[in-house]
């Protein structure tokens, strides 16, 4: 089996994450949209090109705004259609006629005003150049949001946005709540509490606190199915993720948070899927 083009993959696991958000089943995701039973299994998993439309009614189910996966699905897009591995077209030659035009011929009425129209239609193409950069860079964004990158090790993850949600919690109110749901994780919400460890196994572990939730919660990736890790802290029953599919295999991974203000009683967790000892952490 062929595997995915990392931005296929990274689609199909924001569409996994929104999907998860509405609480419907594949079944009912059918019942609500023109799209089958089988196909939404076939997009959610990577096996099959996502209609655009496809992701605008996913979205709109989870009462969410399409935009950043929109701009996933532009990237994903390219890669299943070829557009990606295309070389860009040569630029024209200096004084060359633009393709579809035609050239008078000296003497016709039309010969003076060549220039000029050439010059307009190239002009005229500058909006829709600036366009096509809008979107690439919006396109890039989301990469940036959803793909695991190697720098420093971790994936990597852009500025907030001044268009970020509001925190859906805050203290004890957070606690067993998804870090993500909530808003909390968000770039510049959230910071790592000490360096991550990596694990006998390869995985890479760290406790990340948010201190506009007051919250605290175990982060884990480059790991494998079975693999699970654990935040605890004294007086609260632990939390626990475990990666289930091959595809958490190549995403973050997060445990429900913490609430409270838990920073110095923290310890990680990490249990490898092959049964051997847990490894543990404090920040």
């Amino acid at each position: 089996m062929t595997t995915p083009a990392p931005e296929c993959a990274a689609l199909a696991e924001g569409l996994r994450a929104v999907r998860a958000r509405t609480g419907l089943s594949l079944a009912a995701l059918a019942e609500r949209t023109p799209y089958s039973k089988s196909s939404w299994e076939r997009y959610l998993n990577g096996k099959l090109p996502v209609p655009r439309q496809a992701v605008e009614a996913l979205c709109a189910m989870a009462g969410e705004h399409p935009g950043r996966l929109l701009a996933l699905w532009e990237l994903a897009d390219a890669e299943w259609s070829g557009r990606a591995r295309s070389p860009a077209p040569a630029p024209a030659a200096p004084g060359s006629a633009i393709p579809g035009s035609a050239t008078p011929r000296p003497g016709t009425p039309d010969a003076g005003r060549t220039a000029p129209h050439a010059r307009q239609a190239r002009w005229w193409r500058l909006p829709v150049l600036g366009a096509g950069a809008a979107v690439a860079a919006a396109a890039m964004t989301a990469a940036l949001w959803w793909l695991p990158h190697q720098t420093s090790g971790r994936p990597t993850t852009p500025d907030s946005s001044t268009l970020d949600p509001a925190p859906g919690c805050r203290g004890e109110a957070c606690d067993g709540k998804d870090p993500a749901r909530m808003s909390c994780g968000l770039p510049g919400r959230a910071d790592a509490l000490g360096p991550p460890h990596r694990t006998r196994t390869g995985a890479n572990v760290e406790i990340r606190y948010s201190t506009v939730c007051a919250a605290a919660w175990g982060r884990v990736w480059h790991t494998r199915v079975g693999d699970a890790v654990e935040v605890s802290a004294p007086g609260a029953p632990p939390r626990r993720v475990v990666v289930r599919t091959t595809a958490d295999t190549s995403v973050y991974r997060f445990t429900p948070m913490l609430g409270g203000d838990h920073r110095t009683d923290l310890r990680l967790c990490f249990l490898p899927a092959d049964g051997t000892a847990r490894e543990c952490y404090r920040p």
